[in-house]
């Protein structure tokens, strides 16, 4: 019940986050954005934490999150920096809560392996456009990839429980794809079609990472 009334606010939230956004009006914007991001924080604090590693890297993962939300709502050039900084940690304290619970085998090192092809596709379309970006960007590039391949190791760890781990890969592949959009709008072309593709992947993405928390558990007492 509790969950249904956050997504219901987040619903109603979006579409305030994707009007402000479409009439690039900052002022309406921070606020909502940032009530907006409030919402996935305060969905994983919550849930129930049956795996306390993983609770607790995540939280500050989606806090750091929050920051990366109000720093790219802010229209001032530097923003746009200090939400790459603060994305980031994001995805460095998502990879050390999918590292406790991942899986290391086969199919693991196969998907590790297709995700390094499609990271370096995507730093290969974006080069042109880089100028002084080009290695904090492809340094963000390399991390996102790490951080999909630990959502990947969960997907296919079968010692824990299938909605859990159906959440994290499509909660994880939400983000990465949403920041392909941001990488867009800011270096290729700047639209309103990347917020209204990329906003709701991003948001459904933080979502299904917060829930997951509840949802985290082994099938046995041992990993």
């Amino acid at each position: 019940m509790l969950n249904s009334v956050l997504v219901t606010a987040a619903v109603l939230l979006l579409v305030g986050v994707l009007f402000f956004e479409e009439k690039e009006n900052p002022k309406g914007l921070v606020p909502t954005k940032t009530l907006l991001s409030c919402l996935f924080v305060l969905a994983a604090l919550l849930q129930a934490h049956p795996i306390p590693r993983y609770t607790h890297f995540m939280i500050a993962g989606l806090v750091f999150a929050l920051g990366g939300d109000l720093f790219l709502a802010l229209p001032q050039r530097k923003m746009f920096f200090l939400g790459l900084v603060s994305f980031l940690v994001c995805h460095v304290f998502y990879v050390a809560a999918f590292s406790g619970v991942g899986r290391l085998s086969l199919w693991t090192w196969i998907g590790v392996a297709l995700l390094c092809v499609v990271g370096g596709g995507i730093y290969r379309w974006l080069k042109p456009h880089l100028g002084v970006m080009k290695r904090p960007v492809l340094f963000y590039v390399f991390v996102i990839t790490v951080m999909m391949s630990g959502a990947w190791s969960i997907l296919v760890n079968r010692g824990l429980n299938l909605p859990a781990r159906i959440m994290v890969f499509v909660g994880a592949l939400c983000f990465y794809v949403s920041d392909v959009f941001v990488a867009r709008d800011r270096f290729l072309k700047k639209a309103f079609l990347n917020r209204l593709i990329g906003l709701p992947m991003y948001y459904t993405g933080q979502f299904l990472l917060a829930f997951s928390l509840g949802f985290m558990n082994y099938f046995n007492s041992k990993p």
